[in-house]
């Protein structure tokens, strides 16, 4: 079948009323452009039409700027966090989110479906062979860490609640970042972070993901069921003689709705100035000319800050400039 974009367009304008992608008549409101381009013809069960075609909305809204991927993915209901009743309420959401009005925030919709639809045609499979990334299966509802600076080595202690958001969630993948100079360090090896598992699963997987990047997996204790909360407990310890660069951000890949951070630095040595990080590229975490608002130090050394609705694939956390002498903690 030769797809023009209009008509793909005109499909997903449909799929995007009412409840979005948990419409119960779902197969029937599949236009022939959207069946094509997601692999869904011949497949008849609501539940398996509606799967695929998340999961391909999903990958599709990844390819996108960030605003509009925001838009798209709460317009057809792909986030647990989106899934409200009428299309009118999640513009509303959106609206909320960009910090916008609601004529915006409906531009913003139509503006991520054209794009949407011209990500589907140029590089959808045509066949069943499955997304690259799937919809996550879980998120994060709750991220506290407290990251204490005064300790030789620094150690970051690690409370997360997780939400399944589909059933039998056996493991969680999750990856940690040692930023450091390699002038200082080297190239990171797995046995300079340490791993500690307090409560909520074992350790099974670990593995180097990057030249920096830590990649590890958790099997929990038992399946999970869709909407199933479960706390986890960790503590990271970095190796004694490899330097901390001076920042600590979460980047979350899938929806955090909440990360709350503490911070203890040495009362020995403060650090001449904080600064709170909120929407940040990654690529603004090192920038020489810091930017944001300034964190106060409180008597006992140490800081306390909270975000709210993280946008996946943006840093938020904090930055800091060393001690004069110092090249980092």
């Amino acid at each position: 079948m030769t797809i023009r974009d209009e008509q793909l367009v005109a499909d997903l304008k449909a799929l995007r009323k009412g409840r979005g992608i948990l419409a119960g008549a779902i197969t029937a409101r599949m236009g022939e452009a959207l069946r094509t381009v997601t692999g869904t013809h011949g497949v008849d069960q609501a539940v398996e039409v509606r799967r695929k075609v998340a999961e391909c909305l999903w990958r599709w809204a990844g390819e996108l700027p960030d605003d509009l991927r925001i838009a798209v993915r709460a317009a057809f209901a792909l986030d647990q966090s989106d899934q409200l009743p009428l299309y009118k309420d999640r513009v509303r959401l959106v609206a909320q989110r960009l910090n916008r009005d609601e004529r915006t925030a409906r531009r913003r919709i139509d503006e991520g479906i054209e794009r949407l639809a011209e990500v589907a045609r140029s590089g959808a499979p045509l066949t069943d062979a499955g997304p690259a990334e799937p919809v996550p299966g879980w998120h994060t509802e709750e991220l506290r860490v407290t990251l204490a600076l005064d300790q030789q080595p620094p150690e970051a202690f690690e409370f997360r609640r997780i939400v399944a958001d589909h059933d039998r969630i056996e493991h969680v993948d999750m990856a940690i970042t040692l930023t450091a100079p390699f002038v200082a360090n080297g190239p990171a090896r797995t046995e300079d972070l340490e791993i500690d598992v307090f409560h909520g699963g074992r350790l099974t997987t670990r593995a180097m993901e990057s030249t920096d990047r830590y990649g590890f997996r958790l099997v929990l204790p038992k399946p999970l069921r869709r909407h199933e909360s479960h706390q986890i407990g960790l503590r990271f310890r970095i190796r004694a003689d490899r330097t901390m660069a001076p920042h600590y951000v979460c980047v979350p890949k899938h929806r955090c709705a909440e990360f709350d951070l503490r911070v203890r630095f040495d009362p020995e040595r403060p650090p001449e100035r904080i600064w709170r990080l909120v929407n940040a590229f990654q690529r603004d975490v090192d920038d020489p000319q810091p930017r944001g608002d300034g964190v106060p130090l409180d008597a006992a050394c140490e800081i306390h800050t909270a975000f709210h609705e993280l946008t996946p694939g943006l840093a938020y956390g904090i930055r800091w400039h060393p001690p004069s002498g110092t090249g980092g903690s």
